[in-house]
């Protein structure tokens, strides 16, 4: 009997350590919880600012790329870039080889451009004209706006210029650059004044200083002086005509 009592007890020993070893296991394992959930929340921001980092360095791709675009310098429309510079530049105009650079094309294909813009403005729908005086592009107003241009300002006449400047303007084109004292000797009178009226005028400009002894000022007409006479080149001046002393003197004795 005490044999079969002490087999008892010792079952129920190793029965109650089983349970508490249960119970230990399972605190164990509560414990642990709350340890994984914190380790997947720090991955989950490791992640986003992973993330985060990815989306810091594309920003400054995506704005270079906007800055360097390939069609910058590339219009759809050249000929409207065009019409806007020439309106943008008035009446100081701009010569073909500025407008080629400033909308990136060769000097053939900007002259195209200039061409089809004249031809467009030639008809009689359009009160302005593009042309070019003395290798510079410019609008202006067509003469049959004048009349109405009159009325609208209350001009009067237009400008005109004196026999003395006339002649004067015509030595200057013919023989420039020359100085005035050149010019004194063709025309046998004082051009002092009448220089500095054209002048005022910008119908001719400084061009220097001559080599010869004193070293005097050179005179040439300018782009207004062009524009003025609707010339393209000085080319266009009419041909001086030919003078022989020598017929000259023989009538003298006749």
């Amino acid at each position: 009997m005490n044999e079969e009592k002490t087999v008892v007890e010792t079952q129920e020993e190793i029965d109650e350590l089983e349970t508490a070893a249960m119970e230990t296991a399972e605190e164990e394992s509560t414990e642990e919880l709350p340890e994984s959930d914190d380790a997947a929340e720090n991955g989950a921001a490791e992640e986003g600012q992973e993330e985060g980092g990815e989306e810091e360095i594309d920003q400054p791709e995506e704005k270079d790329e906007f800055q360097h675009g390939e069609n910058v310098r590339q219009p759809d429309n050249p000929e409207a870039i065009v019409e806007g510079l020439l309106y943008i530049v008035g009446e100081d105009g701009v010569k073909i080889e500025q407008l080629a650079i400033a909308i990136d094309k060769s000097l053939e294909d900007t002259r195209i451009i200039l061409e089809n813009i004249q031809a467009k403005y030639a008809s009689e729908l359009f009160g302005i004209e593009l042309v070019c005086y003395g290798s510079v592009y410019k609008f202006i107003t067509k003469k049959d706006v004048y009349p109405y241009a009159q009325e609208l300002f209350g001009a009067s006449k237009q400008s005109t210029l004196s026999q003395a400047a006339l002649e004067t303007l015509a030595i200057i084109a013919y023989k420039q650059p020359i100085t005035r004292v050149e010019i004194e000797e063709l025309r046998g009178v004082s051009a002092d004044v009448m220089l500095r009226k054209l002048q005022a005028r910008n119908l001719i400009r400084e061009a220097g200083r001559s080599e010869a002894v004193g070293r005097p000022i050179l005179y040439e007409v300018t782009e207004e002086f062009m524009d003025s006479f609707k010339l393209y080149t000085l080319n266009e001046l009419p041909d001086l005509p030919e003078y022989n002393k020598e017929d000259e003197s023989e009538n003298l004795f006749e």
